[in-house]
């Protein structure tokens, strides 16, 4: 059975603040089932995306698992944001500031 969306998200930010990264909610969805994003800020400034795995990619367990997306700036960032908005109103958004995201989330190989 797969854990909620808010319930999966809050122990999401409590695990980088417990590995002392930073971590907000950008964008809060839908509390049951809304697609989550994770965007990486790194100390340099690169930014990465991650959003839900493909269909063929999830994890038999119902666990979550992420795929790297393309965004190159804030602007490519925004731009996908606001097409996801058109597709799905409920995603969440969560940043976290971290050295390793695959610490933290499971990501499949793209």
């Amino acid at each position: 059975m797969r854990i909620t969306s808010e319930i999966f998200v809050a122990q999401l930010v409590r695990r980088v603040f417990s590995a002392g990264g930073f971590a907000a909610v950008g964008r809060r969805g839908a509390e049951a089932a809304g697609a989550i994003f994770v965007l990486v800020r790194h100390r340099g400034g690169a930014i990465e995306l991650y959003g839900p795995a493909v269909q063929t990619e999830s994890a038999e367990d119902g666990s979550r698992r992420f795929m790297r997306e393309d965004v190159a700036d804030e602007e490519a960032l925004e731009r996908r944001f606001e097409r996801e908005a058109r597709f799905d109103p409920d995603f969440w958004v969560v940043e976290i500031e971290v050295d390793k995201a695959e610490t933290f989330i499971d990501i499949v190989p793209s």
